[in-house]
């Protein structure tokens, strides 16, 4: 994924309520799983890779979302739990005959727990957070809950970096990936309070030079669409050329090579999607990105240690470092620098910070009695836009994309608002909150996509609502999370080259330099006894292995690392290859390179 949660298409469907009498107990998983489907306006083939960053992982109701990069997020939904009658809602003052009645519906249920309930979570969610450390191996997590206006628990847990002391406490600085994105909306509903912008504003109002395949959709894609990943373009369009060192302006420019599916009929989610619309709300204020979020979110707030800038968090002096799992266990990593699409996944932050961010979000844009942001503009965020996870049997509830939230409505009958972020290079996050209860939990940890984060939450909201778990969420999240964070492989072994594989031509054959519109200039020239294939403005080198006749192969790298991929030259009638097609480039008809 790249990064940022946003899930895969590959997320498990929300669960029931029990029946009259049946009291909840824990389960193995959630129901089936949905599939969003996908449109077009011209007609595309369907994105073939892996959801890299669960950018929500965990909707509402579908689980799995983003964050790393390739066509993993980023996501992302999350699984919700079943009502139960074992566990009773707190009560609503009784009416009498003399009450009034409400002059208009309310727009949410009344609140269902008590204090006692949610600090009994409170007690029991640092060892269960602990024991899934334990059982993962995930070196560090910090977590913070929120509750009516306070920050009531903070809790860092864990190392920093395996092989040193240096302990995770609530002011240690953690890479967001796709958390990023509820915070950026927060930034663009600041900015549409101040009357500078409109949600509704086409995203060329403030951006001229953007522009998409169809023209007419270019004019008219709002900044609404571009955060609700309904413009049409594809999943995670510009991830695999972030992945090869291309800056933001390249890669906002080439989004108009991708073919679009149906304006605001399809769902897809897109970083750069999402990133060019808050590039364009900071051009409309004169100021990057970076600076707007500071100013309009980050100082007002006092979040201190939050910044959208990649340099910010390479300096702090209590970090968590990224690790990943292989196969001889944890190690350490490093992340790709998120710069380039910051809006989507490039925020880093603390628990403690973060909890502000929640005091505002579950205050309707109010902090400490001062109005940051317009809750009008904020309440936006929070509406359905996109059918992300449709339900698929008739007791299933559809899972919905708001403005850079996942939303959903719980078996209560609660708003819900998600969103996970992960990258596949070492981190994962998750954020979920329930406003009617004035309720959130954010979790942070410093490892790659495992499950801890997202079990973590659904464990506090099962122990609040009902005293225990209804799922064994660690186990459950465990295999289905890493499992929808991993870029799909290519359907060929090339490890394995078939027998009798015909041999490779003579070298010069294939040497040369080859362009191509969207990935730039691609250099094959004879290194050390084979080939070398040179691509992006930082000359990354990736060495070819030899397959079968005219078909090569070459180890992917990044977040959106797949294994082996294909490398397919085109000889022509001169002898020369002509053309060279690579498989990871192609999913959306782009990988084609022709010999200049």
């Amino acid at each position: 994924m790249h990064r940022h949660g946003a899930a895969r298409r590959t997320a498990p469907g929300p669960r029931t309520p029990p029946g009259p009498g049946a009291a909840p107990g824990p389960g193995t998983a959630p129901g089936p799983a949905a599939v969003p489907g996908a449109g077009r306006s011209v007609a595309r083939p369907l994105p073939r890779l892996a959801a890299p960053l669960l950018a929500g992982l965990l909707l509402g109701g579908p689980l799995l979302t983003g964050c790393t990069s390739a066509t993993r997020s980023d996501p992302e939904p999350a699984p919700t739990s079943p009502s139960s009658p074992a566990t009773a809602p707190a009560s609503a003052p009784a009416s009498t005959p003399a009450s009034a009645p409400a002059t208009a519906p309310s727009r949410q249920p009344p609140p269902q727990l008590t204090e006692g309930q949610v600090n009994a979570a409170v007690a029991r969610i640092d060892a269960y957070a602990q024991d899934a450390l334990t059982k993962s191996g995930v070196p560090g997590l910090a977590l913070a809950v929120v509750y009516k206006d306070k920050v009531i628990h903070t809790k860092g847990l864990g190392v920093r970096q395996l092989g040193k002391p240096e302990v995770v406490d609530q002011d240690t600085v953690f890479q967001l990936a796709s958390l990023s994105k509820p915070i950026s909306s927060t930034v663009v509903a600041g900015v549409v309070g101040q009357q500078t912008v409109k949600w509704d504003d086409p995203v060329t109002t403030h951006d001229p030079g953007f522009a998409l395949a169809d023209p007419w959709v270019g004019s008219h894609v709002t900044i609404a669409d571009l955060f609700a990943h309904r413009s049409g373009l594809p999943d995670h369009a510009g991830d695999l050329l972030e992945d090869l060192g291309y800056p933001r302006d390249y890669i906002l420019q080439h989004l108009r090579d991708h073919q679009l599916a149906p304006f605001r009929a399809s769902y897809a989610y897109t970083n750069y999607g999402l990133t060019e619309a808050a590039v364009a709300v900071a051009k409309a204020k004169g100021v990057a990105w970076e600076d707007l979020a500071a100013d309009v979110v980050y100082k007002p707030l006092g979040m201190n240690s939050t910044s959208s800038l990649r340099s910010a968090y390479d300096s702090a002096a209590n970090k968590a470092t990224p690790h990943v799992r292989t196969d001889s266990g944890w190690q350490v990593s490093a992340t790709e620098n998120p710069d380039p699409q910051a809006p989507a996944g490039g925020v880093s932050s603390t628990v403690q910070d973060l909890g502000r961010w929640m005091r505002l979000q579950l205050g309707d844009g109010t902090f400490e009695g001062r109005k940051i942001v317009d809750p009008a503009a904020l309440n936006r965020t929070r509406l359905p836009q996109s059918v992300s996870n449709p339900a698929t049997d008739a007791a299933g509830r559809t899972g919905f994309y708001g403005l850079g939230w996942n939303v959903s409505y719980d078996p209560e009958g609660r708003l819900r608002l998600n969103h996970s972020g992960a990258f596949s290079l070492g981190a994962a996050t998750v954020v979920t909150l329930l406003p009617s209860e004035q309720l959130g939990i954010v979790v942070l940890t410093n490892g790659q996509p495992s499950g801890v984060p997202e079990a973590v939450g659904e464990e506090f909201f099962d122990l609040a609502q009902y005293g225990h778990e209804t799922v064994d969420w660690l186990g459950y999240l465990s295999k289905v999370v890493p499992a929808a964070a991993q870029s799909a492989a290519s359907p060929t072994d090339y490890a394995k080259p078939p027998a009798g594989a015909a041999a490779a031509k003579a070298d010069p054959v294939y040497v040369g330099t080859y362009g191509n519109g969207y990935f730039g200039s691609m250099t094959v020239s004879a290194e050390g006894g084979g080939l070398v294939m040179t691509l992006g403005p930082e000359n990354l080198k990736f060495p070819l292995q030899h397959y079968d006749g005219d078909v090569f192969s070459f180890r992917t790298r990044g977040e959106n690392a797949a294994g082996l991929s294909g490398v397919t030259f085109t000889v022509g009638a001169d002898g020369q290859a002509s053309t060279v097609v690579v498989e990871q480039f192609d999913h959306d008809g782009l990988g084609t390179f022709t010999r200049g």
